[in-house]
């Protein structure tokens, strides 16, 4: 069939302006997927681990987790949006904040008082599983037959969500969303664990090397848990090669976009649970498809944005509702802030939120009556706990040590130059040449939680349902014992309105 010239014409110019939508299109893109088959998505997520790799200064050697780190971007200044592990898993798994979905208290909605995400919100694997990927969550190495990995969520779900542990179970040519839980710094809390580290990376990291904080002294004690610590972080490594190995080996590895993050940081006395940067500042590794390589960011991301990231990926719309951002697309603007919260952790009933900047940070203390080492039979259980405890009372301990771990109160506000003061020791909060950056960010955290809708504290009603189920999860009669005390002495706080 011959078509006329005018015909013909048009239709040269029907032609054209499809191309060019085309182009316009796929410039406009949000994902960084630019192939035709689904990648699949794999997040590797480590327990109590932060930035305590060479990147950030530290003298140990990671040669896995340095090759996907220089074979992808990593992200220098990413945070968590809570210390502890189920509020920020909560908030991983959903992309939202974890106390906008009311899931904030750590090991809550477990027991007698249920939580429930809100109608429009969806778990990121449900969003995958939508498309037709193959959902998974497993331990790795996997342990006593557990079945699904560590999951933490503080609200309720179905587990039916997983199809399993393991993707290479998966239909042929199915694209996977897989998590995989790696044990990080929890390797030295249990001596069979640390038994089993040390055997895998054979010599102890020399104390010599270590970076340790100025307020934890350089006692024998602290250093031993701190050398233990790294070469956890040396197993971890040695892990994250074999997972590597096994998407090679699968012929998986270069469609695979590669998500590596630390739930929060390392478990010590101002690490895990607070709000400085050792508890909250973790590592963020992304690596495959179309992410650039060799790519370091200074700019601010927080942890919930790995599920828009994975979700552009794929080629999935990232929902409304969700709070994370897709730090890759075009059309992205670097935050300005990051937001950190911490609320009640098992029987301790705390709450601290943070704003925090490139060049500063802010903190506020609800309860600053009482020292940053209240009552937690978690945090009293751990050796270097006690270890610190004996140094203070024996007055071995320097000033600043005293005064950061160990003052009967805390600042209502507290304010430190990162760039500067990157341990966060010096509280500039009365120095009046900052006053405008305080009520800067002042301003802004009570913004944040206006917007966030973040929630008042638990009343006494819920906060006895939430520690029935504590103490019944708690093992060891001692153990049981001092939860039964701490739990009390929260219980009298509240009623005499010192909570």
């Amino acid at each position: 069939m011959h078509l006329g010239s005018k015909t013909g014409e048009m239709g040269r110019l029907f032609l054209l302006s499809v191309i060019v939508l085309y182009f316009v299109a796929c410039k406009n893109s949000k994902t960084i997927n630019q192939g035709s088959v689904s990648p699949n998505i794999l997040w590797i997520v480590i327990d109590d681990v932060g930035t305590e790799f060479p990147l950030w200064g530290h003298k140990i050697n990671t040669p896995n987790i340095d090759q996907l780190i220089n074979e992808g971007t990593v992200f220098r200044q990413a945070f968590v949006t809570s210390p502890v592990s189920s509020p920020a898993r909560s908030a991983m798994i959903t992309g939202m904040y974890q106390t906008a979905i009311g899931a904030n208290n750590h090991v809550s909605g477990r027991g007698k008082h249920r939580i429930h995400l809100p109608d429009s919100v969806k778990m990121i694997p449900q969003l995958f599983k939508a498309q037709g990927y193959y959902v998974t969550n497993a331990d790795y190495p996997s342990r006593n037959n557990r079945g699904l990995g560590k999951a933490d969520y503080n609200f309720d779900w179905d587990e039916n969500l997983y199809d399993g542990n393991d993707w290479r179970e998966r239909q042929p040519g199915q694209p996977f969303f897989a998590q995989i839980q790696l044990l990080g710094g929890k390797n030295r809390d249990k001596p069979d664990l640390l038994e089993e580290t040390r055997k895998a990376v054979g010599r102890t990291t020399d104390f010599d090397q270590l970076l340790l904080p100025p307020y934890y002294p350089k006692d024998s004690v602290i250093l031993q848990d701190w050398a233990d610590y790294m070469d956890c972080i040396r197993y971890t490594d040695q892990q994250v090669g074999e997972i590597l190995e096994m998407l090679e080996e699968e012929g998986v590895l270069e469609n695979t976009l590669i998500i590596l993050m630390g739930d929060n940081g390392i478990s010590h006395a101002r690490g895990k649970q607070f709000l400085y940067d050792e508890g909250v500042k973790v590592i963020f590794a992304v690596k495959g498809l179309n992410v650039e390589k060799g790519v370091v960011r200074e700019d601010l991301i927080e942890h919930i944005d790995m599920g828009a990231i994975s979700l552009a990926a794929a080629g999935i719309e990232i929902p409304e509702w969700m709070q994370g951002k897709d730090v890759f697309s075009r059309n992205y603007k670097p935050r300005e802030y990051v937001y950190g919260a911490r609320d009640r952790c098992g029987e301790t009933i705390d709450r601290i939120r943070s704003v925090r900047s490139e060049k500063y940070k802010y903190i506020r203390n609800f309860y600053p009556e009482r020292p940053l080492l209240q009552p937690s039979n978690y945090k009293d259980s751990k050796e270097i706990i006690n270890r610190l405890r004996y140094l203070y009372q024996q007055d071995q301990l320097t000033a600043l040590q005293k005064e950061l771990l160990f003052a009967a109160q805390r600042p209502a506000e507290e304010l430190y130059d990162i760039v500067n003061d990157p341990y966060e020791t010096v509280n500039l909060v009365y120095d009046s040449d900052y006053r405008e950056i305080l009520d800067e960010l002042r301003g802004q955290q009570e913004k944040w939680s206006r917007e966030t809708n973040d929630p008042a504290p638990e009343s006494f009603e819920v906060y006895s349902l939430e520690m029935e189920n504590q103490w019944e999860r708690t093992v060891g009669e001692k153990a049981r014992d001092q939860v039964a005390r701490n739990i009390g002495i929260y219980k009298k706080w509240m009623v005499e309105r010192k909570i």
